[in-house]
């Protein structure tokens, strides 16, 4: 089973997407695991305040890192340190386990991340930024703590937080995990790559006065001629990307 632990102020975003199709099958299946921690609830004053103008002025909040690594620690299950986390606890019940940073300024993430991470990750812990991000200690703490953490992005652009990063890097890792998908066959970029089109019935559909054909290649039954095709238009996609 490969666990996802989430850090999040805002747990309820992911209820509807973990709780439908293929994530949820793989729930139900304990192929993965998927716990929320809300970061309020590690918060030390009343209103549970976990942001903070930054040092230095400008606009926007930024995370505080009492919370976060308080979150940390209670994921982990450890608490007979003081903070910082102690570099003792560096040891082979931590092995595979890693820690995600999402960032915009963090390497980009692709299917070649998520088959790594599903190969050599049994947890996953997920810190969802917010606003102008995180106190920049957090990193440090982890790293003197000899923890694998890893700071991604989604793409080049920037969003208003975390989760919605979080939640594609679950899809994308959990397709990786046999069984999730049912048949291993189903991860169609390793059988061709991505980007090959996909047609069904009927095999000619009228709209407009226009009639929009399968390709005859699909309906010859030549199953070599077939994975050919397909090869030729993945190669095609792939140089273009």
């Amino acid at each position: 089973m490969l666990k996802f632990d989430i850090i999040t102020i805002f747990p309820k975003i992911f209820d509807s997407y973990l709780n439908e199709s293929i994530l949820k099958r793989a729930r139900e299946k304990g192929l993965i695991s998927v716990k929320i921690s809300n970061l309020r609830d590690f918060a030390s004053d009343k209103h549970k305040k976990v942001d903070d103008r930054p040092f230095g002025g400008g606009p926007g909040m930024a995370l505080k890192i009492e919370p976060l690594i308080k979150a940390l620690r209670s994921i982990l299950r450890i608490s007979n340190f003081q903070f910082p986390i102690s570099k003792q606890i560096s040891n082979s019940k931590f092995k595979k386990t890693k820690i995600i940073l999402f960032t915009p300024g963090g390497k980009q993430f692709d299917n070649k991340t998520a088959a790594q991470l599903a190969k050599n990750c049994d947890n996953l812990i997920l810190i969802c930024g917010r606003y102008e991000g995180i106190d920049a200690r957090v990193k440090k703490v982890i790293q003197d703590s000899r923890f694998k953490i890893q700071e991604i992005s989604m793409g080049p652009y920037v969003l208003t937080g975390g989760e919605l990063p979080a939640m594609v890097l679950i899809d994308a890792v959990s397709r990786q995990i046999s069984g999730v998908l049912g048949k291993s066959e189903s991860l169609e970029e390793k059988r061709f790559g991505v980007g090959v089109p996909v047609y069904t019935r009927p095999d000619v559909f009228e709209f407009g006065g226009k009639k929009y054909r399968v390709p005859r290649i699909l309906l010859s039954g030549d199953h070599r001629a077939i994975e050919e095709w397909r090869k030729k238009i993945a190669k095609k996609t792939a140089s273009r990307r």
